[in-house]
């Protein structure tokens, strides 16, 4: 099976939460009319599309109906389906790896999926030809390393890591250090998944990012977001509270194929202005992707 029949089968649910929905409304509702805008408001919402972007997008079906004095139920339904896809496409998607060793720094709450993204991602950077080391920048779980080991072993790439409570920066100093004696591509360094106590979790960052800046002055950091789907709109909260927290430039977006909230990609497209980046859909690493937001709407909505 290619991957975008695996996307497409990730999807089912929300497909079903929104495509079916939709298209079970038009059958319903003869002519467009301020019901059928109400229905297809609250498909959207419940796919946790979110409140907000679901009134401005139904607010855009309605001004493009009476713009293009659409009459046909068909045309109409296309019509809601280009701008779920243009809202997906307003980001750059592309991975933006700068200077040598270039910097990923991964960041999330526990449990989203982001040591198993860290070493997915980290397998898709080395079939592409470039070297790989990890750092576990996470030094509040002793399972955080532990966790991430595995991932270094499975992909036989380097690891840096210190004991468990140290001093998260002066992991990311030794990987660094690390990473150019060994003239290393990519440097991927995991971090403590912790949201209730936000001042630690933005001093910690502030320091990885003065320590990084100094070591790699022409360096900048590409910060990856990891959110687990299944949350809806709770991805979306923390989204928010990260994105006050950390210089946000990507999201991962895990575990799509376990829920009927993947309207949360849409969401975040529109609300955060943060590009969704990688997509999971599985658990094996080929269902870990670059975010194509054309063969995403294709296989959500069509």
């Amino acid at each position: 099976m290619g991957f975008f029949d695996k996307l497409k089968s990730g999807l089912d649910k929300t497909r079903s939460a929104i495509k079916e929905r939709v298209d079970d409304a038009f059958a319903v509702f003869k002519s467009i009319d301020e019901e059928l805008y109400e229905e297809l408001e609250e498909i959207l919402i419940m796919a946790d599309v979110g409140a907000e972007v679901s009134v401005s997008i139904i607010d855009t079906l309605r001004e493009r109906v009476k713009e293009n004095k659409i009459k046909d139920s068909e045309e109409a339904k296309q019509e809601l389906f280009n701008i779920i896809s243009e809202t997906l496409e307003e980001n750059d998607s592309a991975l933006n790896l700068y200077g040598k060793p270039a910097i990923v720094l991964v960041v999330g709450v526990n449990g989203v999926g982001k040591t198993t993204s860290i070493g997915k991602l980290a397998a898709r950077l080395q079939e592409e030809g470039k070297s790989v080391m990890l750092a576990a920048g996470d030094t509040f779980r002793a399972a955080a390393a532990e966790q991430l080991t595995i991932w270094a072993e499975r992909n036989n790439c380097p690891i840096v890591k210190h004991a468990e409570g140290a001093d998260p920066a002066a992991v990311v100093f030794d990987a660094i250090n690390s990473a150019k004696a060994k003239n290393t591509d990519v440097l991927i360094i995991d971090t403590a998944g912790r949201l209730h106590n936000k001042k630690n979790l933005m001093d910690e960052l502030n320091k990885i990012y003065r320590v990084v800046k100094r070591e790699l002055s022409d360096t900048k950091i590409e910060t990856l977001l990891v959110l687990d789907a299944t949350t809806g709109q709770n991805a979306v909260m923390q989204a928010e509270e990260f994105t006050k927290q950390a210089e946000v430039s990507g999201i991962i977006l895990t575990k799509l194929d376990g829920t009927a909230k993947g309207g949360i990609v849409i969401s975040i497209c529109k609300n955060k202005s943060i590009p969704v980046k990688f997509i999971g859909v599985g658990e094996g690493i080929d269902d870990f992707r670059e975010f194509n937001a054309k063969d995403f709407a294709n296989a959500l909505l069509f």
